[in-house]
């Protein structure tokens, strides 16, 4: 009889003590051989079985492992199963992942490395690490398991997914946003994106350090944010805005109301008076969504001094830019673009596709007076994240903006290991430098001077 087969019944008599799969070399949580993967999956069901769920969310890890061990020795001596003191501890773990956690990526989840788990089906799982994909050797038992982690996530944000709704957006108490997908929209099974967020709050000097942008660049924003400019940073999927947004806010003043509005909250302000929101998807019946430009309307009767919005993509451009230009100065938000003009177009469609009444020239001129400065994050092919150009955007004729970068990164090839070699490049001038003065916070002129 196998090993397998025996966790569904009683042993035959006088069979002797059998030993699980062999696991001599080191493997991360959830990869197991076929057999062992039956075996957690018979002994999950039994030890969840003798668990009161109930009681579980009231322990604490310490005491919750004791009881799962308790049980698992149990279940193996009943069974006449012999484990070796690494593969019970391995066990044990995968259960208590299974009940508590989110089963095999909980490793990954707990990994402050990983920024993105990608899961194409049960088998094959991805990490981003440093701005490079890399393939893990994490696997699901099979499509079921992978279903059970994506439902277990969506219920709690009261959302569901099925054949009729084979899409959804969730999110989890981390903060981390969960996109998942099933068939059979999808060919090989559930697929599951994961995109996490540092718990930690990324200081101004880390971006230094880690070579996003030089000091002058940091000065020369940091009196940006001061002087009260309205500030759009622009880059593309995983490029660093949000992280850039975060670090640029540690600028603003401390006596200021500040109003961030966001999709799935991700900004960590230090300042004292913050009033945070974030929108709300439809409900089962498809009722009850509230959308950013809700919340811009809305934000605008709550007497800010600025709003910070997590990012543009739709009609609540319109509002944004009206309230940049009428009495929010020093506002801040994202776009996606993968270049400043990119993102000037992409400003003046999306009032386009809100119903914007006015004609180009008239949309660029707004997008002119409500923005000073475009500031351009890209991921390089090293993987770095850097800002290619802070620029100051100029309506030089009727139907056309001239965007004068201030700084930009002058690339000049990549070094034997594939990173990117450049140099950070000022223009030597700004039409912002009156406004400085004017609010108190003048710039250094060696700022705007070289390379860096």
């Amino acid at each position: 009889m196998k090993i397998v087969e025996r966790l569904g019944g009683r042993r035959s008599p006088g069979a002797a003590p059998q030993a699980l799969a062999p696991d001599s070399r080191p493997a991360p949580a959830g990869q197991a051989s076929s057999d062992l993967d039956q075996i957690l999956a018979r002994l999950h069901a039994q030890v969840v079985e003798r668990l009161d769920v109930a009681a579980v969310r009231r322990m604490d890890p310490a005491a919750l492992q004791s009881r799962v061990s308790a049980i698992v020795d149990d279940l193996l001596a009943q069974h006449d199963l012999v484990a070796t003191p690494r593969q019970r501890e391995r066990v044990v773990r995968t259960i208590i992942d299974e009940i508590v956690g989110l089963g095999p990526i909980e490793a990954l989840l707990a990994d402050a490395t990983v920024s993105d788990i990608l899961i194409n089906g049960p088998s094959t799982v991805y990490v981003e690490r440093n701005g490079r994909l890399e393939k893990t050797l994490i696997r699901f038992r099979d499509n079921a398991h992978l279903l059970n982690t994506i439902n277990r996530i969506v219920a709690r944000v009261g959302r569901r997914i099925d054949e009729s709704s084979p899409m959804v957006d969730a999110r989890l108490p981390d903060g981390s946003r969960v996109n998942a997908v099933i068939p059979p929209l999808t060919l090989d099974g559930p697929v599951m994106s994961i995109r996490r967020f540092g718990t930690g709050v990324i200081a101004p000097a880390d971006l230094m350090r880690t070579g996003t942008l030089n000091r002058n660049m940091l000065q020369f924003l940091c009196c940006a944010v001061q002087a009260r400019c309205n500030i759009l940073i622009s880059g593309g999927t995983g490029a660093g805005k949000t992280t850039l947004l975060n670090a640029l806010s540690s600028f603003i003043q401390e006596d200021q109301r500040i109003i961030t509005i966001e999709d799935a909250a991700e900004l960590k302000l230090q300042q004292p008076h913050v009033v945070r929101m974030e929108t709300r998807p439809p409900n089962i019946e498809g009722r009850g969504e509230v959308t950013i430009r809700d919340l811009v309307r809305n934000g605008l009767r709550m007497r800010p001094d600025r709003i910070v919005v997590g990012e543009v993509r739709a009609a609540e451009v319109l509002d944004m830019l009206q309230a940049m230009n009428t009495g929010h100065e020093g506002s801040m938000t994202t776009v996606h673009a993968n270049s400043a003009d990119d993102a000037v177009t992409r400003l003046v469609s999306m009032m386009s596709l809100a119903g914007a009444k006015l004609s180009e020239s008239m949309m660029l001129q707004m997008v002119v007076r409500s923005i000073h400065l475009v500031v351009q994050v890209s991921r390089g092919s090293d993987g770095r994240r850097r800002v290619t150009s802070i620029a100051e955007p100029t309506q030089v004729a009727k139907d056309e903006i001239d965007l004068h970068p201030v700084f930009h990164f002058d690339q000049r090839g990549a070094d034997a290991s594939g990173n990117l070699v450049g140099d950070f490049v000022c223009s030597g001038h700004s039409g912002l430098l009156g406004r400085f003065r004017a609010a108190g916070v003048p710039l250094h002129p060696a700022v705007l001077g070289g390379r860096g």
